[in-house]
């Protein structure tokens, strides 16, 4: 069984559950409903996207998110809006859709600005809480900036929870980039294995009983 190029969220979706992952993202004969927060989410993103490229007004319930969305429309460099970007198993940058592309990350916002061979990378969240942020998924996105972007020397990373207007942050600098990359390596070769193998275990967890689509699943409340 030949492995996809893998993301962020193809890793943490494993890593919580092989099984899961396998009936939702590898034959796909069960599907995830989306919840009405998932919506709301995907509705954000394209209502900031637009906003910040385009200038196209805000829809009403979100005009909240102004006055942060107006600060990043306000710092120095080009606005990359859903910058989509791959890298090569050797780490070369590539198209997002290229044969060649091993891993695939999606930017929410990019700002480069390349006088100061300084990047911001932004991801928007949509929860009320800060309490589960996953600041991996910075890290990654900071990774692939910095190759395909080598002009790039500095960059600032956040997690932006525009509900409760809060911003988790953390700082990336090229000259130490080099050595982040080991775990995620290690994480990869765990999903590599089980492509090869074709044993995806079920890892249980409270979430199984209400919020798992897999119903053929010992471990589901459902079934």
């Amino acid at each position: 069984m030949n492995i996809t190029p893998w993301s962020y969220s193809r890793l943490k979706s494993f890593e919580q559950c092989p099984k899961q992952f396998y009936h939702l993202k590898v034959v796909k004969d069960y599907e995830e409903k989306q919840s009405s927060a998932m919506f709301y989410g995907n509705e954000f993103h394209k209502a900031a996207e637009n906003y910040i490229k385009i200038g196209e007004p805000l829809p009403p319930k979100f005009l909240y998110s102004k006055p942060v969305l107006d600060s990043l429309k306000t710092k120095k460099g080009d606005k990359l809006c859903e910058y989509r970007m791959g890298l090569t198993e050797d780490l070369k940058p590539c198209g997002f859709y290229d044969k060649t592309a091993w891993y695939r990350g999606i930017c929410d916002l990019i700002i480069l600005n390349a006088d100061d061979r300084l990047a911001w990378v932004v991801d928007y969240k949509t929860s009320k809480s800060t309490k589960y942020a996953d600041k991996g998924q910075l890290e990654l996105m900071a990774l692939c900036v910095f190759k395909h972007f080598p002009v790039v020397e500095k960059i600032r990373a956040g997690l932006l929870f525009v509900v409760c207007e809060e911003l988790v942050k953390e700082n990336y600098k090229y000259s130490t980039a080099s050595s982040l990359w080991s775990k995620w390596y290690t994480g990869f070769d765990r999903m590599k294995k089980a492509y090869e193998t074709d044993v995806w275990n079920a890892n249980p967890s409270g979430l199984c009983k209400q919020h798992c689509a897999v119903t053929e699943c010992v471990y589901n409340g459902r079934n």
